[in-house]
């Protein structure tokens, strides 16, 4: 099992949201904390089962600008 974080900015999420949320609908996994900081950052954790998946989603949600992501093993 492993966690994908990813954080990204309020201005970020303004332009993203949609896109990150497909790309998110991708993989096999569940979405277990999303915050909502007072200054719009976004905090994000993904529980997702397969290695290569959680490479895969972390390496594409980088791609989106304002996005950075890691990922560890639970």
């Amino acid at each position: 099992m492993w966690q994908v974080n990813i954080t990204c900015s309020g201005q970020a999420w303004k332009i993203y949201a949609t896109e990150f949320k497909a790309l998110a609908d991708k993989y096999t996994g569940d979405c277990i904390t999303s915050k909502k900081m007072p200054d719009g950052k976004r905090i994000m954790a993904y529980k997702i089962e397969d290695v290569s998946d959680a490479e895969s989603f972390q390496e594409e949600c980088q791609k989106f600008v304002g996005f950075m992501a890691d990922f560890e093993s639970l």
